[in-house]
């Protein structure tokens, strides 16, 4: 029996998702690093960089 054209179907799925998911993982990242630079012109900050947190510095380790 020849279950080839179900096997590379089943690939191509599971790839097709996985590409979809990282796509929307990175696009939806932009958007809220986006948002985020849009709340820090308007004055908000982080919760995490209360009181007596130092400030966090411009440059960014990633």
């Amino acid at each position: 029996m020849n279950y080839f054209g179900f096997i590379a179907s089943a690939y191509g799925v599971s790839a097709l998702a996985l590409v979809g998911l990282a796509l929307w993982v990175f696009l939806d990242a932009r958007a809220q690093r986006r948002a985020l630079k849009a709340l820090e012109a308007r004055g908000v900050r982080r919760r995490s960089a209360g009181r007596g947190a130092a400030p966090e510095t411009t440059g960014t380790a990633q």
